[in-house]
């Protein structure tokens, strides 16, 4: 079975949602709650271990303030 991280979209993702929300200076708990989603949840797709799905991907760029397009 093949690991979710081995997506280079979900890497791209992952990555970008660490980078805008380190660069606003907030922290997972925070942004999971500007989000409406559980802490542990952002923590989990930064570090691939989940596949978010279109609604939550949409919840986080509400979040961190931006569109949808500028996490990928």
């Amino acid at each position: 079975m093949q690991n979710i991280g081995d997506s280079n979209y979900l890497k791209q993702f992952a990555q970008r949602v660490r980078t805008l929300r380190e660069a606003q200076g907030i922290s997972q708990e925070k942004l999971a709650e500007r989000a409406g989603l559980h802490r542990t949840y952002i923590g989990m797709v930064e570090r691939l271990e989940r596949n978010p799905s279109l609604v939550c991907i949409h919840k986080i760029a509400n979040g961190l303030g931006v569109h949808v397009t500028e996490l990928f």
